[in-house]
């Protein structure tokens, strides 16, 4: 008999339609919520372009109008891999060396500030004793830290790196200690009633907790470390995005200044979407 009811709904249209109505039902809402967001967006860009295009007014063509910044991004695109020589490479080439130190710097830093993020927020000891520390170094230039790095490494390029590192662990390292320091009691009784082995309630109890915080800290960090590479790049000189903003300034080419503006902002915007993503994906709520 229920195989039979099965069949009917299965063959009935009215049934049929009502399933269907009800998957439009549910589509349309996120449809209408995906494009008022895109409206939205919209909305906002051309804002910018409109007040960019009315300042470029305002300076009398000093500053390059939208269209001509435009006209002009679109050559550095349609052949982003071209290397004529030492000092005339395409953006892609100049971006791809960028995103290749970015994230030396930024996994460096991560793989440092995870453990001791971990050590601070598990030891009241290791807190008190590391927390003025990392205050303390924390709200130092990148810029000031290029020259250590010079002395250090002997290198332009790995003084870069070391600058991207020691700027991006911090906020790394403070989520991370602050989701470790947040863990329930509740948690740890459980853990403790179960006897569970001290790698045992990392990997099962205090990761998993604290790994949304952890995403977050990343988060953050490379949006620092992408920030900085455009002025350790300045200082270095060399192949990066940094230096091609530099170089384009000497040649008096706003119009690539701008282009490089925009395509570092696009960047960052789509390191800053593939972190949040990771972020949903661990974030969990009781």
């Amino acid at each position: 008999m229920k195989r039979s009811s099965t069949l009917i709904a299965t063959l009935d249209p009215g049934v049929m339609m009502e399933k269907d109505s009800g998957e439009a039902n549910i589509f349309l809402p996120r449809a209408l919520t995906v494009l008022k967001g895109l409206s939205y967006n919209l909305l906002g860009f051309t804002a910018l372009i409109g007040l960019w295009y009315l300042i470029s007014l305002i300076t009398d063509g000093e500053l390059p109008t939208p269209v001509a910044t435009f006209t002009v991004m679109w050559e550095l695109l349609k052949d982003p891999f071209y290397d004529y020589g030492p000092n005339d490479k395409g953006i892609g080439l100049q971006l791809g060396n960028s995103l290749v130190r970015v994230f030396y710097g930024f996994i460096l830093g991560a793989l440092v500030a995870i453990p001791v993020g971990i050590l601070m927020g598990a030891n009241s000891f290791c807190r008190k004793m590391l927390y003025p520390v990392v205050q303390l170094l924390k709200p130092v230039s990148p810029l000031a830290w290029f020259p250590i790095g010079l002395v250090a490494f002997q290198s332009a390029s790995s003084a870069t790196v070391f600058i991207i590192f020691i700027t991006s662990l911090w906020p790394t390292l403070i989520n991370t200690s602050f989701g470790v320091a947040s863990l329930p009691d509740d948690h740890k009784n459980v853990a403790k009633a179960f006897g569970f082995s001290k790698w045992k309630y990392l990997t099962k109890v205090l990761l998993p907790f604290s790994l949304p915080h952890i995403i977050t800290g990343l988060r953050l960090s490379i949006g620092v470390a992408w920030l900085v590479i455009v002025a350790g790049e300045m200082l270095s000189g060399g192949l990066g995005i940094g230096f091609f903003v530099w170089d384009s300034w000497n040649a008096l080419s706003l119009e690539k200044v701008i282009s490089a503006i925009l395509i570092i902002g696009a960047v960052g915007l789509l390191l800053d979407r593939v972190f949040s993503w990771m972020e949903k994906k661990v974030t969990y709520s009781i």
